[in-house]
């Protein structure tokens, strides 16, 4: 999980910065990205892609991460601009907005699978949270960020979408229940416009 940095560090490279997003399949709410900057030779042992890693374990490495790391910070990105701009538009824009907020400047991006508009120079790594330890790390703190404002803020909000429960995604509950009560002001219209085009029961 260190190859990439470990090359970048034997170049010089002090601030690595790992950057990655969650959200952006999700039928609702915002699109979030976090970087995360690790110290050098730093192994935090259990760090993986975020997918592979229960609620429990992201959980408690979300705080070992935020405890040992040297800098982070997270981006989001909200429905409005997701469906003005497009998904993939708002996912890097998260994603600078999150390298941007870091308040110590990184010195060389490792992006999961995208490119960050930043002067920095950088390396995108297909399935680098898998691959990486730092784009894992920022993946974990994404997930467990974007996971929160589901179970609480968004939740609460709208507790007759189960939100909390399947986190936005398109499952079976989740379009039953825009079947119901048709879209909140937090679904991505511009996602939902493609299921009806795909199945014609989803009738707003």
């Amino acid at each position: 999980m260190l190859e990439y940095e470990n090359e970048l560090w034997k170049e010089g490279y002090t601030s690595i910065a790992g950057v990655d997003e969650v959200g952006r399949g999700c039928l609702f709410g915002d699109v979030v990205a976090a970087a995360v900057i690790l110290p050098p030779h730093l192994v935090l042992e259990g760090v993986d892609d975020s997918k592979k890693l229960s609620e429990k374990k992201r959980d408690k490495l979300y705080d070992v991460i935020l405890q040992s790391c040297t800098a982070w910070a997270v981006g989001r990105v909200d429905v409005e601009t997701i469906d003005r701009i497009n998904i993939k538009q708002a996912s890097r824009l998260a994603m600078k907005l999150a390298v941007e907020a870091l308040h110590v400047k990184a010195d060389y991006l490792l992006v999961d699978a995208e490119k960050v508009d930043v002067p920095q120079p950088q390396l995108a790594i297909i399935k680098g949270d898998a691959t990486s330890q730092s784009i894992a790390a920022a993946s974990i703190i994404a997930k467990v960020t974007r996971d929160r404002l589901c179970a609480g803020e968004w939740e609460a909000l709208y507790p007759a979408y189960g939100i909390a429960v399947h986190k936005g995604y398109g499952t079976k509950f989740h379009r039953e229940k825009l079947l119901e009560y048709g879209p909140s002001p937090l679904h991505r219209q511009s996602f939902l416009k493609k299921i009806i085009q795909v199945e014609q029961q989803l009738l707003f």
